[in-house]
């Protein structure tokens, strides 16, 4: 009897035992499962655009070495800067005395014979132009009338508008902070201003560009494609989003608290707009409204990125796919072609989903007899990757197709970088109010230099009241 309750006394102790072990395996598991995503991320870092990477880790370029020497190549024949015609001033340099015997020859007449001329700045001070309103005494009537001072012109002393235009394109446009700004109008120009009358300048920039914000807007919605992009930035101590659309003779940059679709909605350009934009796997950007194109950048970031941290074969292949036919669309563009050829482009199509299909391949099984949670099961990275390719393939490879859509998005990203660089300067925008001034001047002096226009003086026309056309038609 005693052998018997010792037998069940084990087979009880030998039950709990398997239990605490198959217990200590489970969380073994998500231990390991666990580092393995930390390790990721700890890498993933380094595969985001240039834009979103952090400080701490260097990024790495996905552009192939050339093998060449960095500047000048062999057989470049150089540039130096030609004499102009006509100099603003000549300086003449004559021998006073006769090198060989030592005679006076001055009042003989010489000839050039080597000209020498040195580009320089002129001395820079402040032109002051002086109002004066005169009364004027009728001969008939012996009224006196007296002159009126230009709607510009509202103070004893004030700076004009190219002064204005100066301080806003170096803080707004080349991202100079402001007490720099200040320092550098007063070292260089002798006008000596407050931060916050440069905040004020700012503010009047902003305001007299409010119609122009809106033909930016209406000019958006004509164009046959728009590139999109987003990224977060700091107003006084919160987060935000900065969005832009964008393309090669466009910019319109907005902020808002959200990134997602309540945001693109509020903007007022996606829901009314029905061509094609170029944008991320972000989901907020689908929409019925418009056609779709996938940033193959994004796509190569993620899948040097796949490859280096899980070692999937598939996604070394496919980046080298992806970059093939890029290749492929730009030797028929510049052939004056206006899509890849059927046949070649269905040999490439082909060969992308065999690469997609060695991709599903490689993936592991689900497990079978896994502990059931509530909502869609949870897919590893490569898996959703995979999954983003085939659905979207007709957006991915878009650009076989019609060759006027680019393979990146870089035209977005090059706009949105100097928000990430007045970022690193700055650190924050401390008001909404400076964040909407830095929109809509950035927009405008970003559209005039695509458009070939001179910034400062396109700034001095918005201070002037007459800020030049957005231009809605290229040749």
């Amino acid at each position: 009897m005693e052998a018997e309750q010792r037998i069940a006394q084990l087979e009880t102790e030998k039950r709990e035992l398997q239990e605490q072990v198959e217990k200590l395996q489970e969380q073994l598991q998500e231990a390991l499962a666990l580092i393995k995503q930390l390790e990721g991320r700890l890498k993933k870092d380094s595969h985001k655009p240039p834009s979103s990477d952090g400080l701490r880790r260097k990024t790495h370029s996905l552009r192939t070495p050339s093998g060449k020497k960095s500047g000048g190549q062999e057989g470049h024949s150089g540039q130096t800067r030609a004499l102009v015609q006509a100099a603003d001033r000549i300086s003449s340099h004559r021998p006073e005395s006769c090198e060989q015997c030592g005679s006076d020859l001055q009042g003989v007449e010489g000839r050039v014979v080597e000209r020498r001329q040195v580009h320089n700045l002129p001395a820079i001070r402040l032109e002051v132009e002086e109002h004066q309103v005169q009364e004027v005494c009728c001969r008939q009537c012996h009224s006196v009338t007296r002159g009126r001072f230009p709607a510009s012109v509202g103070a004893p002393v004030q700076y004009g508008l190219r002064v204005q235009a100066w301080a806003v394109y170096l803080n707004q446009y080349q991202l100079v902070p402001m007490e720099r700004t200040c320092e550098i109008l007063s070292q260089g120009l002798g006008c000596d201003i407050s931060q916050g009358t440069l905040a004020n300048w700012a503010k009047l920039a902003s305001e007299g560009l409010q119609a122009s914000d809106q033909r930016l807007k209406q000019a958006m919605l004509a164009c046959s494609l728009l590139h999109e992009d987003e990224t977060g930035v700091r107003i006084g101590k919160q987060g935000h989003w900065f969005h832009v659309s964008s393309t090669r003779f466009l910019t319109y940059l907005r902020w808002h608290l959200r990134r997602g679709r309540q945001a693109m909605d509020d903007i007022g350009i996606l829901p009314h707009y029905h061509g094609r934009i170029m944008r991320d796997r972000w989901r907020s950007y689908d929409h019925d409204g418009c056609s779709h194109s996938i940033c193959g950048a994004h796509l190569l970031r993620d899948l040097t990125g796949l490859s280096e941290r899980t070692k999937q074969k598939w996604a070394r292949t496919l980046k080298r796919v992806l970059i093939a036919m890029n290749k492929l669309a730009w030797d028929w563009r510049e052939q004056g072609a206006t899509a890849v050829p059927k046949p070649i482009r269905d040999r490439w199509v082909a060969r992308y989903f065999l690469v997609l299909a060695a991709g599903f391949a490689a993936q592991a099984p689900p497990p079978a007899n896994g502990p059931k949670k509530r909502g869609p099961t949870k897919q590893s990275e490569a898996k959703n990757l995979l999954d983003a390719l085939l659905h979207r393939a007709d957006q991915v490879l878009a650009f076989l197709d019609d060759l006027s859509i680019p393979f990146t998005n870089n035209q977005a990203e090059r706009d949105l970088r100097m928000v990430k660089v007045q970022q690193k300067i700055s650190g924050t925008f401390r008001s909404d109010e400076g964040a909407t001034a830095f929109c809509r001047i950035r927009s405008y002096l970003s559209t005039m230099h695509k458009q070939a226009r001179p910034l400062l003086e396109a700034l001095a026309a918005v201070f002037a009241g007459q800020p030049f056309p957005i231009a809605l038609s290229f040749p």
